[in-house]
Order: structure tokens, then sequence, then C-alpha cells
């Protein structure tokens, strides 16, 4: 079984950026956070660290790392746990809301060296988007759950096609399926966290470009196709499972 592989720019710092919607939480919440946050943390590391990977595609992730470009990393919500792991300390910006449970994941995944930028599809997207495509001209990735935050479940919406215009990164849809996991069925995007020592493995699709000058049809063409390489991987990830349970 391949090991997730080493990730490069181990040891970039994680930066939590500062944003107006702090206020809302209580004194209680943002200690609710800090404390719950690093528990959280300290078991995606516990869990995250025992999984056996097997990658497929990984060809596609060298192919997307083109000198002086970067890269859109694109998956569905319910993977949020596992994606952690896997791609961690690479300094990847990604978008959260101001809400007690966004900032919790927030919390989370800046301990595994991510970065934030604030918004949600609700309220403060756009500075969210200018605030993610300004990490990516200064040499960052970016990731989007571009299901969440609240659904409809294994639906892509038009975020990571739209930072990809922006700024030429090109856009890399993932999937990660574990052997065994709990599944949280009365969540809304069924979060899926892996079981300890299981067997998982990720499928990487060819990297998907967005030409600056594509218009909102071109821009609905591509999310189309973001879709379309999502559903595959989702079968990959179906078939693999099945095939180990033989």
């Amino acid at each position: 079984m391949a090991q997730s592989p080493d990730p490069p720019g181990a040891g970039l710092s994680a930066k939590t950026k500062a944003d107006s919607g702090a206020k809302e939480l209580t004194r209680w919440q943002a200690f609710q956070v800090r404390v719950l946050g690093w528990l959280a943390a300290l078991v995606v590391r516990l869990i995250g660290g025992s999984l056996r990977w097997e990658v497929v595609g990984w060809e596609h992730w060298e192919a997307a790392q083109a000198p002086g470009k970067h890269v859109v990393y694109t998956f569905w919500h319910s993977e949020i746990f596992a994606a952690t792991w896997f791609w961690r300390k690479r300094g990847i910006v990604v978008m959260s809301g101001y809400n007690f449970d966004a900032r919790l994941t927030a919390q989370v995944i800046a301990k595994h060296g991510y970065e934030i930028a604030r918004g949600s599809a609700s309220r403060g997207a756009a500075r969210a988007l200018v605030g993610m495509a300004r990490a990516v001209q200064r040499g960052h990735d970016a990731a989007f759950t571009i299901d969440g935050p609240r659904g409809p479940r294994h639906v892509a919406k038009p975020g990571a096609v739209m930072l990809a215009k922006a700024t030429g990164a090109a856009v890399l849809c993932f999937h990660i399926r574990p052997a065994r996991a709990w599944v949280f069925s009365k969540s809304w995007d069924r979060t899926e966290i892996p079981r300890p020592f299981s067997r998982a493995a990720i499928f990487i699709a060819p990297p998907i470009t967005v030409s600056k000058d594509a218009n909102d049809a071109a821009q609905a063409r591509k999310l189309a196709e973001v879709q379309a390489a999502l559903d595959d991987l989702l079968r990959q990830g179906d078939e693999w499972r099945k095939k180990i349970g033989d």
C-alpha cells in the first residue's frame, strides 16, 4: 500500500484570517471552539496517521503542478476528515463560514497547516473568493468542498470554476473512499470518518482548466465537466470498495 506522500512545503505555517464576524461568538463558544478544535485536530492526526493509503491518479496531480501554476482542490463535503489529513501542511487556503460549526472546522484544519478565508454561500462569499484569489497569487493552492456548506449533497457549485477563471489555477477533483468508516447518516452530507487502521483510497481526476475569458456559458460547461469528473471518481471509489470487499 502506498502511504500518503510527503507533502511538498511541509512546515508552512497556518494562518487564520481575522474577520469582522469574530464578535458573533460568545466567550463560552470561543472557548469551546479552541478546546474542541484542539481535540478534534488530535483525532484527525491519530486516525489519519493510522490509515493505509492507495493512490490512484497521482500523475494527474503531477500534471497540474506546472511551473508557476497552482491548484484548486475540489471534493465533496463528506470527505473533509480524510482530506484534511491527506493534503495537510501544504498551506492550502480554504473558505470557511461564520457559524459555530464552521469556526470549529476552521480551527481543526488550521492546526493541520491550512489557511482560512472567511465567507459562506450566504454571507461574505465574494470577499472570501477575493481573499482566496489573492492567496493563490501569493503562491498558495486553494480547496473547495464543492457541495458545501449545506448541499444539496453531491451537487457541484460554481466557486471552484470561478476561482480557476480568476487565477489560472487548474481545478483538481479528487475523491477519498475509506474501506471502513463511521457514517453520520443524519447529517446532510453523510459525513464519513475512517475507522482507525483502515485502508483508504484517493482517486484523482485529470486537471480541468478554465480560460480567463470564459463567459457564463463556458463556465457552466466547465462546471458540468467538474460534476462529471466527481461523479466518475465516486464510481471508481464504489468499484474499489466492492473489489476489496470480495
